[in-house]
């Protein structure tokens, strides 16, 4: 039995690397998906390439920190595809005003302008990265997740390897993404009556277009980071793409994971489970 012919899976920030392949990764299985991003040319061309490939899809550009940007393009979805069976929460990312140029504090940061320090983090950049992290997925389940009332369903949300432990330079980001986590757990208790699972994977260290210069210098050499990544994760390279996508497709398998919500897999090659010893 096909348990996914015919689903309506809505995914955001679906024109990016990892949420193009899960786009892609569901419209093999027979689902209709909606290619949510807010850059319309990047969704239409995944969408693009899955119709070329005989699947279903339409793009939609939505802006997912305004809801009635989604309200819209859900009316529009409900219209063409059909109400949401999946929802995939993968819109995210950084910004620079919430990163420190250096790992360690040291007093002489203070007195360098070319030194970023957690004295100089602007509270607009970390007020602009829990949005784009946390109220974004609170805002896309609160519009779609209302198609499953009623008629059960999934949600999956984006965690990430910082929400278990923070990373050096990213306090905004690590903390959204924690937020991110918490949430998974409050929710998927909170839906529990009404049959919608909720769960979230946490990527560990995959090559996207957001990351590729901090881990890759102008010749395509690893820059110092990369080496300390990869050293601290234990399979010694970065994840590929594809190896998300059989977490993800069993967490969204009622037949499969049916008993199984609240919780956050780690994808990470190792990376949670190293000590550095």
């Amino acid at each position: 039995m096909n348990v996914y012919k015919d689903k309506v899976v809505v995914i955001t920030g679906a024109g990016g690397v990892l949420c193009s392949m899960m786009a892609k990764e569901y419209a093999k299985l027979g689902a209709k998906v909606a290619v949510l991003d807010l850059n319309l040319a990047a969704a239409q061309k995944v969408a693009d390439e899955i119709v070329a490939e005989g699947g279903v899809a339409k793009a939609y550009a939505v802006n997912c920190l305004e809801k009635e940007s989604m309200e819209k393009a859900k009316s529009s979805i409900n219209a063409e595809l059909g109400h949401t069976d999946i929802l995939i929460n993968g819109a995210g990312g950084n910004n620079p005003k919430g990163t420190t140029s250096h790992d360690y504090f040291s007093e002489a940061d203070m007195k360098d302008p070319d030194v970023k320090s957690f004295f100089d983090l602007d509270g607009n950049g970390v007020d602009f990265v829990f949005k784009l992290n946390f109220l974004a997925t609170f805002l896309t389940t609160q519009v779609f997740a209302k198609d499953m009332v009623g008629r059960g369903g999934n949600i999956i949300n984006v965690s990430s390897m910082n929400a278990f432990r923070p990373l050096t330079r990213i306090p905004a980001y690590s903390g959204a993404k924690a937020s991110v986590s918490n949430f998974t757990e409050w929710l998927a208790v909170h839906f529990a009556k009404e049959g919608i699972r909720v769960n979230a994977i946490a990527p560990g260290f995959f090559v996207t277009k957001q990351n590729y210069g901090l881990l890759f210098d102008e010749n395509g050499a690893p820059t110092e980071r990369s080496k300390k990544i990869l050293a601290s994760t234990p399979m010694g390279r970065f994840g590929e793409p594809e190896e998300i996508l059989g977490t993800l497709t069993w967490l969204t398998d009622d037949t499969k994971a049916g008993f199984v919500t609240g919780i956050v897999v780690p994808i990470d090659g190792g990376f949670s489970a190293y000590s550095g010893v």
